[in-house]
């Protein structure tokens, strides 16, 4: 009975391995040295049909132009201080992203310091655009655009902390949603305050989880994730998770099953999966922790680089806090079961690239994502395409 049972267990074995996704496989190329790559988008800046990549570095805003890479800065000394979000949509329909970026970043400086800019293009859009100065909070930290229930598109902005405040104790911050006049240059931005009770909020992310052409947020904070959706006098929260996060993504597990990835606390040690809850429950469900070892974690993007019909997971760290404690580095995480509770790691990268912040796209028409990571401490800019099947 022994051989027979062994090989039972063998056949088993093979057959459940071979149903497991493909490993992660991936070409590298440098295409940049720079200062300190704060924020990253890929979206198509010249209309060519080409996602580019467009970077907010420390005192320039640039894009590199697909496939060659090259380099055309748009911007330079927009603030005093230093750039540090940015984000690029095209909200016209004219196939060609518009830019608005955020700066004079201080980290402990709560009161004054801040800037939110929106840039013209020219006709020809490898050369400076036009800076126009909005109006802001302190801390102006991470901004998105995000889609209307009337298909147009806002400008939503986030402090990291709220006015006059350090460590969370006080005023909450404010998220603001900015309406894009007819008239960028000269007409008036109205804006929106869509929270205002949350403290030490470092990420936040679009999201569509509902049939309506509108999207809705996902924030990141000291009191957990929440998920903000529109209603027709405001915003409505719920509370998502408990533990404080930094970073938050979300995608779909094999079988369709939504999930959020968080990094825990912010600046954190800890990358955590929750799924959705069922219809009765309100909490998400911690599924899995893919990593407890961080340092510094600072980046989450969710793609589907295997093209197998769900997402994975990609975490970047940097390892700047607490200064010599190890190594920094990107790692990839693949699901191998529907509820989420079982992942595969895949070292991507270490000490070479030192994460600030980490985007995903199609760059080269695959129909696979890459892999775009932007570093401080290493001072590159690196993109990772993804070589499955090939």
């Amino acid at each position: 009975m022994k051989l027979p049972y062994l090989a039972l267990c063998l056949f088993a074995a093979s057959i459940a391995n071979a149903a497991d996704p493909p490993e992660f496989t991936w070409e590298e190329k440098e295409i940049d040295q720079i200062e300190i790559g704060y924020g990253l988008q890929l979206e198509d800046v010249n209309g060519d049909g080409k996602t580019d990549i467009l970077l907010a570095d420390k005192s320039t805003i640039q894009w590199y132009e697909n496939p060659s890479w090259t380099k055309h800065i748009i911007a330079e000394n927009l603030t005093e201080r230093d750039n540090v979000c940015i984000a690029a949509q095209d909200i016209d329909g004219d196939g060609k992203c518009e830019i608005a970026v955020g700066g004079q970043w201080n980290f402990r400086e709560t009161i004054k310091d801040g800037a939110v800019t929106y840039l013209i293009a020219p006709e020809d859009r490898t050369q400076k655009w036009t800076p126009v100065s909005l109006p802001h909070e302190p801390s102006t930290h991470r901004m998105h655009w995000i889609t209307t229930p009337d298909g147009s598109q806002t400008l939503v902005v986030k402090p990291l902390r709220g006015k006059a405040t350090l460590d969370g104790i006080g005023a909450g911050l404010k998220i603001h949603e900015y309406i894009v006049p007819e008239d960028p240059k000269n007409g008036e931005w109205k804006t929106n305050v869509i929270a205002n009770f949350l403290h030490l909020s470092h990420n936040f992310h679009p999201v569509n989880w509902d049939d309506d052409p509108e999207e809705e947020l996902i924030v990141a904070a000291k009191e957990g994730v929440w998920y903000f959706d529109r209603a027709e006098d405001g915003w409505n929260p719920m509370k998502l998770t408990d533990d404080f996060a930094g970073e938050i993504r979300d995608g779909k597990l094999p079988g369709g099953k939504r999930f959020i990835a968080t990094v825990e606390p912010m600046h954190g040690t800890q990358s955590a999966v929750y799924t959705e809850p069922a219809e009765d429950e309100v909490r998400w469900t911690e599924a899995a922790i893919l990593n407890n070892d961080l340092i510094d974690g600072h980046a989450i993007a969710i793609a589907d680089y295997l093209g197998i019909g769900s997402d994975q997971v990609v975490v970047g760290w940097r390892a700047m806090h607490p200064k010599g404690a190890g190594d920094p580095g990107i790692s990839f995480y693949t699901p191998l079961n529907e509820d989420g509770t079982e992942w595969r790691e895949t070292k991507v990268s270490g000490p070479q690239l030192a994460v600030e912040d980490i985007k995903a796209a199609d760059l080269n028409g695959d129909g696979l994502a890459d892999i775009v990571a932007a570093a401080r401490q290493t001072k590159n800019l690196k993109i990772f395409f993804s070589t499955v099947g090939q």
